[in-house]
């Protein structure tokens, strides 16, 4: 109970419930429509895959403008992992990096439909976990290049941020539960990927 009345009193739950309004408002911004607006290219998500991810962008714009767009994501979540460090408490700052991939996938400022969240937590992951960063960024290039599929390079990547999460928070249970909802959902948002590959039909490789 002392557990409990300390880090969920209702100051506590107020912060964290308007931390997490303000991570999913943040991944709600998505750079690569807006950037398509800006460059006169429509939407981003109106070919291809019809998701406004950076790769998508690469396949549209190019890779001047796709890694814009991933210096704008990754720097846009180690923002708000910054800001959920200073303002929660420890085991519950893992929970901002699920509002921000909500809002990236659900993002309230574009008629809800979104990106994937993968570049997202990659950011918010390197604020928060440094060397399981730089692991899951040497598993996304290996898988990659054996492959040459991207989402199953980010499954790659992912596994090995979760596991690093794990640790990280282990054995606070919010935090714990934050790293396996977060992992769960960017899973979630790849199951027309993961359809297509189970149903062996040709995944568009890069």
């Amino acid at each position: 109970m002392n557990w409990l009345s300390t880090n969920f009193a209702p100051g506590s739950i107020m912060v964290f419930a308007l931390g997490m309004l303000c991570a999913y408002l943040a991944g709600s911004v998505n750079f690569s429509i807006l950037l398509f607006r800006l460059l006169g290219k429509g939407d981003p998500r109106s070919q291809f895959s019809g998701n406004p991810g950076v790769t998508n962008v690469f396949r549209q714009a190019g890779w001047t403008v796709a890694g814009l767009v991933l210096l704008l994501d990754v720097g846009r979540a180690a923002g708000v992992a910054l800001a959920a460090s200073h303002f929660l408490r420890v085991h519950l700052v893992p929970w901002a990096g699920f509002g921000l991939i909500l809002g990236n996938h659900f993002p309230c400022f574009h008629k809800f439909k979104g990106g994937k969240g993968v570049a997202n937590y990659l950011g918010f992951c390197a604020i928060l976990l440094p060397m399981g960063t730089v692991l899951g960024v040497v598993t996304y290039l290996t898988v990659f290049a054996i492959f040459r599929i991207p989402f199953i390079a980010s499954f790659g990547m992912l596994a090995v941020l979760a596991g690093f999460g794990l640790g990280h928070w282990w054995p606070d249970i919010p935090g714990i539960a934050a790293v396996i909802a977060t992992t769960a959902a960017i899973v979630w948002f790849h199951r027309g990927n993961i359809a297509s590959l189970s149903q062996r039909k040709q995944l568009p490789k890069v």
